[in-house]
């Protein structure tokens, strides 16, 4: 495998997105002493953007790896000789079968197939001779596994670094049991990888420079004067948590019953006027023995821990069809997919992969699309066990790239401490016609959290279902986040210690239109507004409803520390249990209860 490169898969992300709109209000999210040894701030990438459209999308700026690849068939379909060499023999000493193209051939126009015997060898032998003769289509063998037992560069097939195709039918790569670890597949600069009908599974990097448990995470616990409750007083913010919670908060903290008292409680790295991400990148470091990373891209030889399925480099692209990436191991990021370049899931599934940070199923630094795909069953230590756009800043810029979701479901994912399903740390997200459901976060987003200045555009979304054990069940917002959330719902989704079953925002600039917040829970004896918390953000709901949601404690609809809570004329907050928003240090104007 002589192909394999060392290129630096890292680097700056896309273009930020233009600056937020003048006259939003802007606050810092607060930092809190939590889970011990990472490196950094713990950050979500925002699902901003410019609001998309219903219409299935265009294929323009897509490049279709086979369209580069050359053929000489003639009128009969029988295959001619290539320009001194007879085509029976190729250097990979396979048979080459040039066919007209069929449902096996990529997309219709002319181009090389080749076709790979059941054989691992014979494999890496056709990926060598494509990728030394400007790519090709390899169409693999059908109901095949092509078990890999050995790796060159932590890859166990050779870096992809021309447009290589490879077509299957129930055709799989898989990483043999009891092997040394290394990913699957590598698609280094200058690469474009197009998988059709094939399986990616049990791929694992190397854990020589994992990164420890986080030591520090971004907070959304209210912190605000004591509102009465139905009971009577409010149970005082300075009750410690319970016991019980996971090991992400288990430094028990009291929350301040004034913003005063939250900002003397803060750590230092917020005192400094700096935006909270910079002064984060001071963090604590790693536990003893672990090295320090650079999640901005050190060469893939130096390290090969992002990417246990498919690694996407800088300058590198890949385009799944049909196909599934499961049960995949990343020591680091993108425990199924790590993409630092441009990347398309289609009718694909990305499965129960693992991250031991960012991104269990998906981690993006670069451009990535998921259209009618599943992203569904996958974990991650630190965040985002779904898909994370963005990481923890160790020194370098590590905000997100671009996302893209289009009728797609993210669901029963996991995470140890932010984002359950999604994950945000600055970029462009926009997510149309898709169902996030069923996640579940250890601290704060069981649905999607989305921090660092990120775009955010949800459009005909699902939000149900999800879980987070301390705040924010359904969606978070903070630090300068800006959202627009249409036509969608917000539904059953539970925090369970704190606030905002459905929806937390906290310093970001949240838009509702002509959406609902319904029966949405916050369970725990600290919890208060199963519908919405505002805590020095700006919420505006147009044609946007907040019905029957439920707290232990008044509000349980809409709480908020400001008056930047606007409700027009064709809202209603009605039905929301104790109160829909009596017990608010400020209720808003049209919220009446």
């Amino acid at each position: 495998m002589s192909d394999d490169v060392t290129t630096s898969y890292g680097g700056p992300p896309p273009a930020p997105p233009p600056p937020a709109p003048p006259g939003l209000r802007r606050r810092k999210l607060w930092l809190t002493a939590g889970v011990a040894g990472l490196t950094g701030v713990v950050g979500l990438a925002a699902l901003g953007g410019v609001a998309a459209r219903d219409d299935r999308p265009g294929t323009s700026g897509r490049t279709d790896a086979q369209s580069n690849a050359r053929q000489n068939v003639s009128d009969t379909g029988k295959a001619e000789t290539a320009e001194g060499r007879d085509a029976k023999d190729e250097a990979a000493g396979d048979r080459v079968g040039r066919k007209d193209g069929d449902g096996r051939k990529n997309g219709g126009g002319e181009s090389r197939a080749h076709e790979v015997p059941c054989d691992t060898d014979k494999l890496i032998q056709a990926i060598v001779h494509a990728n030394q003769n400007h790519g090709g289509v390899l169409n693999l063998a059908r109901h095949c596994t092509y078990e890999l037992t050995r790796s060159d560069g932590g890859n166990g097939l050779p870096v992809i670094t021309k447009p290589i195709t490879l077509t299957g039918e129930d055709s799989k790569l898989v990483r043999a049991a009891n092997v040394e670890r290394f990913r699957i597949l590598n698609v280094g600069r200058g690469g474009h990888l197009t998988l059709k009908g094939v399986t990616v599974k049990g791929g694992q990097t190397t854990t020589g420079m994992m990164l420890a448990a986080p030591a520090t995470t971004w907070n959304f616990d209210v912190a605000t004067s004591t509102p009465a409750t139905a009971a009577g007083a409010k149970p005082t913010a300075t009750a410690a948590k319970p016991a019980a919670k996971p090991t992400a908060k288990a430094t028990a903290k009291a929350k301040p019953t004034t913003k005063a008292a939250s900002a003397a409680a803060k750590p230092t790295t917020k005192a400094a006027p700096a935006k909270a991400a910079s002064a984060a990148k001071a963090a604590p470091a790693a536990k003893e023995g672990s090295a320090a990373v650079d999640v901005g891209g050190p060469s893939i030889a130096a390290d090969g821990v992002d990417g246990g399925g498919i690694l996407v480099q800088r300058g590198g692209t890949a385009d799944l069809v049909d196909s599934r990436i499961v049960q995949n191991q990343a020591s680091r990021n993108g425990g199924g997919i790590a993409n630092y370049g441009t990347t398309t899931i289609r009718t694909s599934t990305v499965e129960q992969n693992n991250a031991g940070s960012f991104g269990g199923g998906v981690f993006n630094l670069g451009t990535l699309r998921v259209e009618e795909s599943k992203i569904v069953y996958n974990s991650s230590g630190s965040g985002g066990g779904g898909i994370a756009n963005g990481a923890i800043p160790n020194g370098g810029a590590d905000t997100g790239g671009t996302v893209w979701i289009w009728k797609s479901t993210i669901s029963h994912n996991r995470t140890g401490v932010l984002g359950g399903g999604v994950l945000l740390n600055g970029g462009d997200t926009t997510a149309v016609q898709s169902q996030l459901t069923d996640n579940t976060s250890s601290v704060d987003g069981g649905g999607l959290i989305a921090i660092g200045d990120s775009r955010v555009s949800l459009e005909h979304v699902l939000v149900t279902r999800n879980f987070a054990d301390d705040d924010a069940g359904g969606l978070g917002f903070a630090q300068d986040a800006i959202a627009v959330i249409t036509d969608s719902t917000l539904t059953e989704n539970a925090a369970g210690v704190g606030g905002a079953g459905g929806l937390f925002n906290d310093g970001a600039s949240v838009t509702l239109k002509d959406s609902e917040l319904r029966a949405n829970q916050a369970l725990g004896a600290i919890g208060l507004a199963g519908g919405i918390v505002n805590q020095g953000g700006v919420t505006t709901l147009i044609r946007t409803n907040v019905i029957d949601n439920v707290a232990n404690n008044q509000p349980g609809g809409i709480y908020t520390d400001n008056d930047q809570v606007e409700i027009d004329r064709q809202s209603a907050v009605t039905g929301n249990r104790p109160t829909n928003c009596v017990g608010s240090p400020v209720i808003p104007d049209r919220c009446f209860g």
